[in-house]
């Protein structure tokens, strides 16, 4: 019992810390995402708590990433899988991505931010694997539902696309993200269709 109680404060204090971390990045800029930052906005005593949990900054980074992307791949992969058809599925994508995007503005401003500074390098790829788009899009093509391109192509570019919601949110809050995401499921619809 003891063994779960401290792997269950451990979880929470991983979690606490992720959390602090995704702030001070989100509204700070990843340069000044410090231990000293992250201890004081997470309300430790010592950085040594975040040094206990993470072996360094890489690692406390690679666990930001990792743990925004899960949460994407939670939300967005629901809504694809319920979606019958591939055009739905692809409009399900988009939705989704563009509504998690706006729904956890900080999370995504701070994935966003550890990409774009280069501290997701050492060999790693960025967490914008494009397979899960091409097979929606092959699929349209199987089916008939959509005209022949070049999937690898379609699917990079819907993807960045996407992943351009927190850049323009960052330049203005008050985005109509609906509506952004209804214009980008048109764009890609006419696009793709047969």
């Amino acid at each position: 019992m003891q063994v779960t109680a401290r792997s269950t404060a451990a979880t929470a204090r991983r979690a606490q810390i992720l959390e602090a971390t995704i702030e001070v990045i989100a509204e700070e800029g990843f340069a000044r995402a410090s231990f000293a930052r992250i201890r004081e906005r997470a309300g430790l005593s010592s950085t040594r708590l975040i040094s206990y949990h993470f072996a360094g900054k890489a690692e406390l980074v690679a666990a930001l990433v990792e743990h925004v992307v899960a949460g994407i791949g939670e939300h967005v992969g629901a809504r694809v899988m319920a979606a019958e058809t591939p055009g739905e599925r692809l409009r399900a994508y988009i939705e989704g991505v563009v509504g998690y995007a706006d729904a956890h503005r900080a999370p995504m401003s701070a994935l966003l931010q550890v990409v774009v500074s280069g501290a997701w390098g050492d060999g790693r790829p960025a967490p914008s694997d494009v397979s899960h788009l091409e097979r929606i899009l092959a699929g349209g093509q199987r089916t008939g539902e959509m005209r022949a391109f070049d999937t690898h192509v379609m699917a990079s570019t819907i993807q960045r696309a996407v992943e351009a919601v927190p850049f323009q949110l960052e330049a203005d809050a008050d985005l109509d993200c609906t509506a952004y995401a209804a214009e980008l499921v048109e764009l890609f619809d006419r696009a793709t269709r047969a």
